[in-house]
């Protein structure tokens, strides 16, 4: 259904002015194009078109308002036309002549002509009524399954129509910018990658007052181009990347340029783990091993003996050469095993896993410092087990990680916040059953050779299916087969593989593979991975995941089967599939486990079930599907194909495979009457003649041989001419077109989408105007787009095949769209000129959710393969998805290839499409092709250029819908190409000389033409027209113009011998100009626009070149513009660009200043010796002076020399300049050193400075004020002036120190924190209280940056985002504690002194290299790298770093001649130096060099051990220095702290290396790592990088000055080099410069605390605020240390770790600088803890008594300190208590090595017996005290524990009843004290177990005395271990209970016998009385019996 408007014309309009039309229906309008300078009558002849989900009803109205359209201004109405629809709703079709009305509803002369019509529902609408299906039972049919036709249909249903109709094609909605009018063509950009098939739909949103339409753009342009090139063009606009390349019929559709598959190509990775701690480990007294598992690889950490808490701090790399796919799908996992030694595997305590993948897509591919949550995998009912702490990380090859800076880690770790859990996973994860179904496969090939089953066959006469599959589930490191199924193409399963495994899971993709099982090794068939990102959502509405019961289809190798499969990677998953394998039905269900649940079985072994079986319709009701292919031209066949003949076969699925589909065909299952059997067995019938009982048709898949024809050397083509050849299949396949409509609407939406910030970004490229009302344009198009989505997918809901996952999933896709379409409303209005990069991004997050949504878990139709067969081989393949071909009669809904010409690249299968092989086009097609229903097959011809006959096989012949066997094109009509070759850049070098010898190679239809051949050069400017001649195109005129076919470029390198290489391809559209067309503007002459190159998938280079393809009418070429360019005589018959289409050129002078040349390599095996640097841009050049002895010096002693040379005006189109050093030999012999190109000349150019920007203001005085100190925390109150304004700010000094001074007083709890003492402060103090600001500020920044994100979110989505996530709120809450914890004095301004912090003076540490911070230090010097040998490709690893073999350093400098005058006139200008005024002389000069190294961190492990031997190895020049004797041992975080001098003399020896090797025993040292840093640059730089400025200047101390110069001399010399008016000292510590004044302290100490007036304060205030200084100011370099990567040759672009250090240079001609600072790392302070336990209570009883059973322990108290397990000790045993308490009296000695800067414990000892030295371990001081239970015979039981930390652990209790569990547990406030700060600290501390349950329970109470003595007052003071001498302890008062056995025997049994046993006593004395009378009884009764008878 839908509106169509046909607006004619609009008369007698008054003025002449430019008139657009907006035409309005429900709220949606349409814009026309805009008509330049109408006078009275408006001819729009434009068509609109509205798609209408419900019947329009007789009220609706239809708006048409007319405006003068203006491009500044908003457009002014001029009238309005208002129409009741109720005549069209009746009659389908109603002309109009009406008049409009103003604003007051006055009736205007103005009138207008339009016609409307209305295609109802029914399928009629006036005057096309032909019915829309096959026939009158297809209607009917259709009206039943009504999915096909309600919902909004928008857009245009590609119907046949005659050429007259083309007309009502909607022009409003694709913005025909090349409408067939032409005169409102707009002039093309620079810079269009190649876009092909563009359609525009600019405008498809109501013009804001505010912001003109975006069709002003091509007005700008035209106008440019009337006015010849009085404006920049690139000021005006985008000068339309759509011209060329906007499409307005839409019969192509855009190729694929990046040709290589870029999945299953192996990379490097690295995945880097360390292990830090574990805490909380369940179980008692365990001696723990952490093994962390990557794929298969297992690695070990120590183990820590009996503690539940052990530290480790192990690092373990390991290093993979994989594809990505294989990387990410192998799981990490991190498991505690206790008590593993070398005879027992240890038991498992718990693990954690997760893929790969996940950690890759974290920010920065890492997890740092989190806690992993290890559950035990064989009872889920446990609970967890444990954290581990660690960092993980994953690196591609390229990726860089910032590592976040490891310093002291003091902040006590919150678990539950830092838990290892990607953003959004509960940290609860809950246990769940993961049931994938499998019921049945089909289509499979063969898999054993056919030989023994025909020996079978003959003997037993039976035919077996020549398979044996079974499936094999892979997830998350286990996996689960089903039972084979033997012999069968269409094997049954209906089993479940049930997973155990926590929800959510941390790994994305199940593997479900089918193999074929088989005697000797069982291979895959196909392969499917299930994304559980895809299948699931974990939003508040999400759903668990689910899938199926569907179909998902395989790809693989070819069918044909071989013993050794070359392609078999392709069955397993890797690369693109090439050929379908066979398609499997599965199902996926999640059922969550309540682990409380008694019947539950705890382990999480893989099961195999049986699964219930599900009926055959519920993947959906099997339907006829047709597909259609018409081959319209084949050519750019490799030439290795061109003897034999060749054909084309298509396939879908099995259907169309003749060679090897061979398995039975998919069976059809639509329900058939019993005797239509037949049918089936003729869809693999290809035969033309077979036709079956309903005159239908049966297949042809693939086209007649032909044999190629050579096109040129390389390529052949085959010679369709008018008869193109087709191929049609039937196929049956459940319908589930619905999924494969939704995906495509969504891919609509992101394609549009995609080009759209594809031409924003385009246009911020190229700088032209007005780039945010593009960007709003596309995020209106955007929120359009989603809510068309809402209203067209809903449809169908009551399908039955429906599965819960489409149900869930276009409720989430709903969801999704909803909201995205929100966000682009509000973001449009937020886009703004300073913020569109940043909506950029946003958008490009949009883009990515699009594609992701899109991208459907449940296959239905298989992808289309075209395969190019020559003699029965496949050759090469193409692939199309099935649903890009599928037919819908919703636009929307519609396969972006459906229907249209699609031009194809065929490629090689599997492997040998990589790399080079890969990049020569196998074939290249232009094909039709059709998928839809058999029923709708109707319009299945539609989009095919018109003007062909229909031949028809014999039993096809006259009927309507019989498809064609081929087709024939009666109409032809004859071009002329003209292919203007302008020039390429930054193309590939394909010769050992770094250069290439490169010519293009233009393919159009079968011809091709070459340019010339450039010798030498990497940006060739060809300047050669190309004319084709004589070119027969088939189809109607008219199409061809919009239409044309494209064209391909190839660029190779000529080479002398063998073939010439390939370089690249691109494409392009030519512009068409029909016979009957003007050659004129504004559409010709075509404008040069720049074209991708494209190398596989990696750019190279750019193509500068315009197209144009001109019809030859019936008067021939004469009516052709004439081709008058110049011919070159020189260059023979060459024409050159002719003059309207070549660039305008305008005379520069280009300046280059020749500074010198470095690190030359040799060149065949000589050694550079006479240099010489030639400069050529444009043809013209210049060449330095020859260096006459390189080793000597190898600066140039000419510096500056100019030439001047003609360049295009547009700066876009500069040429690239080229650099080339040569070595000039004897004889006159040159040889090439290395080159350069320049591509982009833009930086170089010279603007002149703008005398109006603020800083040029000179008048009147701004003045800066310093404190002394700048505490870190005072940042927001540094005052940033701009010139304009005179603040004056100044802290009162004195106050402040008054204010310190009081507060010292004041406050005698803090005594402990005043500030430390000057004497205690190191370098040390200094570097770390500067990384804490470095950390702080990081958190700062980055929680300002995401407040300002959540700013930004909640506005763009208006706030249903909702709470804050609680990660998130804990992570807040975290951070405020900590800023309460850090800064009490963070107050701003200057009252609170910070505690600790504020006194320390403070250097700058870099996280990264200070270059990247400076800019590279090329402020005037520029480094370019001379580059030699051939490009690499990345199957090679080689990388540009291979190449370099040489730097060339210098500068350019590019102006328009002549100059403004202005810059001739400054004072002491020297012409010799024209622009580079100012530089320094380049003779050599003598630098002393002190390289600071301060640490190393993360080193790659060298050795099998895990570790490494660190030393510092430094080279510059001829100076090497290796630092071997002082390799420190098996550490991975050394600490080096050392310096080294070195005297150089720039300009010989400039690249300094400071390497790490570890050091080995035996054989040479490995290299971990180096980092090379250009001193040159540093040295002569502005930033002055030679000695960093320190904060605070003082004479004395630890921040002791470095520079030899003082402040106030470097300020001096500045101010004199800048030719700066300065420096003036005044009074009371002001300074001025130019017209700043600086004020600060006047009056320094010195050691002796005398006072003295000083200008070096004031001065250095000044050098700190240097960049405000007017026209010279930069940043200085500070006081600093970076931060360099490690890098090693062999492991190209993977960091090896970082090296933190500083480099500070002196040159020798100046005063010499003092000795080195003291950095060496701080030495360990000797400490001695006496720890007395004097107590236990309430300590739980153990042991039943054996004789009394009561309870009773015999307890003793055991302690370490942690790391010195082995040197525990252990009290005496107070045997038998009976309450719970002990008494010991016993003194522990604990001595230790402590760092205080670090808070750790430092020990060194061999790591094993075989251990060549000591190892040096650094741990955190934590003193554990456990209590245990005695036993003679078996092993002591543990009791409890607690750890105390002796930095920070709570203070004792006083008396044993106030000790509460609690206190450890850390649940309630307790003081936490510091052994370093209190020295003696006793009372009573709770010991904890866990019980059963897991939860922690208090098992005894232990009082403990703790004093901390250093070494030298243990010395003086000696007392004795246990209870000996010296100063013995007394003994303790043990009561005498237990040894009560010995000694009185008689009261034991007492005792006993009375107190338990008494009862049991009396009771058994009772019973045997009772068993005695009895005997008695029995015993007398017969004599009594014989007395009593006989009566004696």
């Amino acid at each position: 259904m839908a509106l169509i408007v046909h607006l004619k014309t609009v008369s007698e309009l008054r003025g002449r002015s430019d008139r657009i039309a907006k035409v309005t229906f429900r709220g949606q309008s349409f814009y026309s194009r805009v008509l330049e300078n109408c006078e009275d009558v408006a001819d729009f002849d434009e068509t609109f078109r509205w798609p209408v989900a419900s019947s329009i009803d007789k009220n609706e109205m239809l708006e048409i308002q007319i405006f003068n359209y203006s491009k500044v201004f908003s457009n002014k109405l001029i009238g309005t036309f208002r129409m009741v629809l109720q005549k069209v709703a009746e009659e389908n079709r109603v002309k109009v002549t009406d008049t409009l009305m103003d604003d007051n509803n006055a009736i205007l002369k103005t009138s207008l002509s339009m016609e409307v019509r209305y295609q109802a529902t029914d399928g009629t609408m006036g005057s096309w009524d032909d019915g829309d299906f096959l026939g009158d039972e297809a209607l009917q049919e259709e009206e039943k399954d009504s999915q096909e036709t309600d919902g909004l249909l928008p857009g245009s249903r590609p119907s046949t129509r005659t050429p007259g109709e083309k007309s009502f094609r909607s022009k409003g909605r694709e913005k025909t910018k090349g409408g067939r009018d032409g005169e409102h063509k707009a002039g093309r950009s620079v810079f269009s990658a190649m876009k092909l098939g563009k359609t525009r739909s600019h405008k498809e949103e109501p013009q804001k007052q505010d912001e003109p339409a975006v069709l002003e753009m091509e007005d700008l342009d035209h106008l440019a181009i009337r006015l010849g090139d009085g404006l920049d063009p690139d000021s005006v606009s985008l000068a339309s990347v759509t011209a060329l390349t906007s499409n307005v019929s839409n019969k192509r559709s855009k190729p694929d340029i990046k040709m290589e598959p870029s999945a299953g190509r192996p990379m490097d990775y690295q995945v880097s783990i360390t292990v830090i701690e574990a805490r909380q480990l369940v179980g008692l007294n365990m001696d723990p091993v952490v093994c962390v598992e990557v794929g298969d690889d297992k690695k070990y950490t120590s183990m820590k003996e009996s503690t539940n808490c052990p530290y480790y701090n192990e690092y373990f790399v390991f290093d993979f050469h994989v594809s990505p796919d294989v990387m990410f799908d192998k799981i990490i996992k991190i498991s505690v095993i206790h008590s593993k030694n070398l005879l027992r595997s240890g038991t498992l305590v718990g693990s954690f896993k997760m893929d790969v993948g996940t950690v890759y897509s974290q920010p920065e591919h890492q997890f740092h410092h989190k806690w992993a949550i290890l559950s035990d995998p064989d009872d889920i009912s446990a609970g967890l087990k444990g954290y581990v702490k660690c960092d993980v990380a994953v690196v591609g090859k390229g990726d860089n990680i910032k590592t976040p800076h490891k310093a002291n880690e003091t902040d006590e770790d919150d678990i539950e916040g830092n838990l290892l859990l990607p953003e959004g996973v509960p940290a609860e994860r809950q246990w769940a059953r993961f049931y994938v179904k499998i019921y049945r496969a089909e289509g499979l090939p063969r898999m054993n050779t056919s030989l023994m089953a025909n020996v079978k066959k003959a003997f037993i006469g039976e035919n077996k299916d020549l398979v044996d599959p079974y499936v094999q589930v892979f997830f998350a490191g286990q996996k689960g087969k089903t039972s084979v199924q033997k012999s069968s193409y269409e094997p049954l399963w209906n089993e479940q593989v049930v997973f155990t495994d926590l929800f959510p899971p941390l790994c994305k993709r199940m593997k479900v593979q089918i193999r074929d099982s088989d005697k000797v090794n069982d291979v895959a068939i196909g392969t499917h991975f299930i994304d559980l990102r895809k299948i699931s959502n974990d939003g508040d509405k999400g759903f668990l995941p689910t899938l199926g019961p569907a179909w998902v289809n395989m790809y693989g190798s070819t069918r044909n089967y071989t013993l050794l499969d070359e392609h078999q990677d392709l069955n397993e998953g890797l690369g693109e599939g090439v050929s379908f394998r066979a398609r499997l039905m599965l199902g996926l269900a999640v059922e969550i486990l309540d682990t409380s649940n008694p019947e539950l079985t705890s382990s999480t072994e893989v099961q195999v079930e049986q699964a219930t079986p599900v009926s055959e319709s519920c993947t959906g009701r099997m339907e006829e599907f047709f597909l259609f292919g018409a081959f319209l031209e084949a050519s750019m066949i490799d030439r290795k194909n061109g003897d034999k003949p060749i054909t084309f076969e298509v396939t879908i699925g099995n259907y169309g495979n003749e060679v090897d589909g061979i398995s039975r065909p998919q069976r059809p299952r639509p329900r058939k009457e019993p005797g239509d059997e037949e049918e089936v067995d003729l869809i693999q019938n290809s035969s033309d003649d077979e036709g079956d009982e309903g005159g239908d048709l049966a297949s042809v898949s693939s086209t007649p041989p032909m044999r190629p024809q050579i096109t040129d050397r390389n390529y052949f083509h085959l010679p369709y001419l008018e008869r193109k050849p087709c191929i049609y299949i039937k196929s049956w396949w459940p319908d589930q077109r619905r999924r494969l409509y939704n995906a495509n609407i969504m891919d609509h939406i992101a394609d549009k989408l995609e080009e759209g910030l594809n031409d924003v970004q385009e246009m911020i490229k190229t700088e032209k105007s007005y780039p945010e009302r593009r960007l709003r344009g596309v995020l209106e198009e955007l929120s359009c787009g989603c809510h068309r989505f809402l209203s067209l997918s809903d449809k169908d809901q009551g399908h039955s095949s429906r599965t819960k996952l489409d149900r869930e999933r276009l409720k989430s896709c709903m969801r999704e769209l909803e909201s995205m379409g929100q966000q682009a409303k509000s973001l449009r209005a937020q886009v703004k000129r300073h913020t569109v990069r940043d909506k950029l991004r946003l958008c490009q997050n949009f883009l990515q959710k699009l594609r992701f949504l899109a991208d459907e878990p449940q296959h239905s139709i298989p992808d289309v393969f075209i395969w190019m067969m020559s003699n029965n081989k496949r050759i090469a393949y193409a692939r199309v998805p099935s649903k890009d071909l599928l037919f819908s009669i919703v636009e929307e809904e519609l396969g972006k290839d459906c229907a249209k010409v699609k031009t194809l690249f065929l490629k090689l299968p599997g492997k040998r499409g990589f790399g080079s092989a890969g990049w020569t086009v196998q074939a290249k097609l232009e094909l039709y092709l059709w998928l839809g229903l058999s029923k709708q097959r109707k319009d299945f011809l539609c989009g095919l250029p018109c003007g062909f006959e229909e031949v028809k096989a014999a039993q096809g012949l006259g009927l309507h819908s019989f498809p064609p066997i081929s087709l024939v094109y009666t109409k032809k009509q004859v071009f002329q190409l003209r292919a203007h070759m302008y020039q390429a850049r930054s193309l590939f070098a394909a010769d050992s000389s770094g250069l290439s010898d490169p010519f293009a190679r233009v393919f159009f239809i079968n011809q091709s033409q070459c340019t010339e051949v450039l010798n030498e050069t990497l940006c060739p400017t060809w300047d050669q027209m190309l004319v084709f001649d004589n070119l027969e195109l088939y189809g109607e005129a008219h199409e061809l113009r919009d239409d044309p076919p494209i064209i391909v470029i190839e660029i190779y390198d000529q080479d002398t011998m063998g073939k010439a290489d390939f370089m690249g391809r691109t494409f392009a559209k030519p512009l068409v100009k029909m016979a009957d067309e003007a050659y004129c503007p504004p559409r010709f002459p075509p404008q040069l626009e720049y074209y991708q190159i494209y190398r596989g998938n990696a750019t190279a280079g750019d193509l500068l070149a315009a197209f144009e393809l001109l019809q030859i009418g019936p008067s021939g070429k004469a009516d052709l513009p004439p081709i008058n360019g110049p011919v070159d005589m020189d260059r023979g018959p060459i024409m050159p660009v002719p003059v309207g289409i070549r660039p305008v050129l305008s005379k520069y002078r280009v300046e280059v200043l020749f500074w010198g040349l470095r690190d030359l390599k040799r060149v065949n095996l000589a050694q550079v010796d006479r240099p010489r640097v030639d400069i050529e841009c444009a043809g013209k050049g210049v060449q330095s002076s020859l260096i006459h002895n390189y080793k000597k010096n190898p600066n140039f002693n000419t510096l500056v020399k100019w030439f001047e040379v003609d360049l295009p005006e547009n700066e876009l189109l500069h040429p690239p300049l080229n650099i080339r050093v040569v070595d000039c030999r004897a004889f006159g012999r040159y040889t090439l050193v290395g080159s350069h190109a320049v591509s982009s000349l833009r930086r170089f150019i010279y603007r002149p400075p703008d005398r109006s920007a603020p800083n040029w203001n000179t008048t009147g005085e701004v003045v800066v004020s310093m404190e002394p100190e700048v505490p870190v925390k005072k940042l927001e109150t540094m005052v940033k002036l701009d010139a304009t304004s005179d603040a004056v700010v100044k802290v009162d000094v004195a106050e402040e120190e008054k204010e310190k001074k009081k507060k010292k007083k004041g406050a005698s709890d803090e005594a402990e924190e005043e500030e430390p003492d000057e004497s205690m402060l190191d370098w040390w103090s200094k570097y770390f209280a500067s990384i804490d600001t470095m950390k702080e500020q990081l958190r700062q920044h980055e929680s300002s940056g995401a407040d300002l994100e959540e700013k930004e979110e909640m506005d763009t989505t208006e706030g249903p985002k909702g709470p804050m996530k609680s990660k998130e709120k804990s992570r807040a809450a975290k951070e405020e504690k900590k800023k309460k914890n850090q800064s009490p004095g963070s107050v701003q301004g200057s009252e609170a002194p910070e505690k600790k912090k504020a006194k320390i003076d403070e250097l700058k540490v870099y996280p990264k290299e200070l270059e990247s911070e400076f800019d590279n230090f090329e402020d005037w010097l520029h480094t370019f790298n001379l580059l030699r040998g051939k490009t690499g490709d990345d199957e090679d690893g080689s990388t540009e770093e291979e190449r370099i073999v040489g730097r060339f350093k210098g500068s350019l400098c590019v102006y328009k001649v002549p100059l403004p005058e202005d810059v001739a006139r400054e004072a002491g200008y020297d012409p010799t130096y024209g622009m580079f005024q100012g530089i320094p002389s380049n003779d050599p000069i003598n630098v002393l060099v002190r390289v600071y190294v301060v640490r190393a961190t993360d080193l790659h492990p060298a050795d099998i051990n895990g570790k490494a031997d660190p030393y510092i190895a430094i080279k510059l020049g001829k100076t090497d220095i290796r630092d071997k004797e002082n390799y420190i041992s098996k550490q991975l975080n050394p600490i080096f702290g050392k310096s080294f001098d070195i005297e150089a003399s720039f300009p010989m020896e400039s690249m300094l290396t400071v390497a790490v090797y570890d050091w080995d025993l035996v054989g040479t040292d490995d290299l971990i790592g180096e980092t090379k840093i250009d001193l040159e640059n540093r040295f002569y730089s502005k930033h002055r990088a030679t000695c960093g400025i320190a904060q605070t200047y003082s004479i004395h101390g630890y921040n002791i000055w470095r520079d030899p110069m003082k402040p106030s001399q470097i300020l001096t010399r500045l101010c004199k080099e800048g030719k700066v008016d300065g420096p003036h000292f005044g009074p009371h510590g002001r300074v001025k410069v130019a017209n700043r004044v600086f004020t600060g302290p006047s009056e320094i100490e010195d050691e002796n605390g005398q006072k003295k007036p000083t200008d070096e304060h004031v001065a250095l205030s000044a050098l700190r605020h240097w960049e405000d200084i007017p026209r010279v100011g930069c940043r200085l370099v500070p006081e600093h240390v970076e931060t360099r990567p490690l890098l090693n040759p062999d492991k190209p672009g993977i960091e090896q770790g970082r090296l933190e250090l500083w480099v500070d240079m002196f040159p020798m001609d100046m005063p010499a600088p003092g000795t080195p600072l003291d950095i060496s790392p701080r030495k360990p302070k000797k400490y001695e803890l006496r720890v007395i336990v004097w107590n236990t209570d309430e300590v739980v009883l153990e042991d039943d008594d054996f004789f009394t059973g009561e309870k009773s322990s015999d307890i003793f108290v055991r302690g370490w300190l942690k790391g010195q397990q082995e040197d525990k000790q252990d009290t005496d045993v107070h045997y038998h208590s009976l309450t719970g308490e002990g008494n010991f009296n016993w003194r522990y000695l604990f001595p230790f090595d402590y760092l205080a800067a670090e808070e750790k414990i430092v020990m060194s000892k061999k790591e094993s017996m075989f251990s060549w030295d000591e190892t040096e371990y650094k741990i955190p001081a934590r003193l554990t005290l456990q209590i245990w239970d005695a036993d003679h015979f078996s092993a002591d039981d543990f009791l409890g524990a607690i750890e105390l930390d002796l930095n920070r652990f709570p203070r004792g209790a006083k008396t044993a009843k106030q000790c509460t569990m609690e206190m450890a547990t850390g649940e309630v406030d307790v003081p936490l004290v510091s052994i370093f700060k209190q020295k003696r600290v006793k009372g009573w501390w709770p010991l904890l177990a866990r019980n059963e349950n897991d939860e922690f329970e208090l098992t005894g109470k232990v009082e403990a005395e703790l004093h901390l003595l250093t070494a030298e007052e243990a010395e003086k003071n000696p007392v004795g271990l246990a209870r000996n001498e010296p100063d013995p302890l007394e003994k303790p008062n043990r009561p005498d209970t237990a040894f009560v056995w010995f000694l009185n025997p008689l009261k034991s049994i007492k005792y006993l016998i009375c107190t338990r046993y008494k009862w049991l006593i009396i009771k058994i004395v009772l019973a045997l009385l009772g068993l005695l009378m009895l005997g008695l009884f029995l015993y007398s009764l017969p004599g009594y019996m014989v007395k009593k008878l006989l009566g004696a």
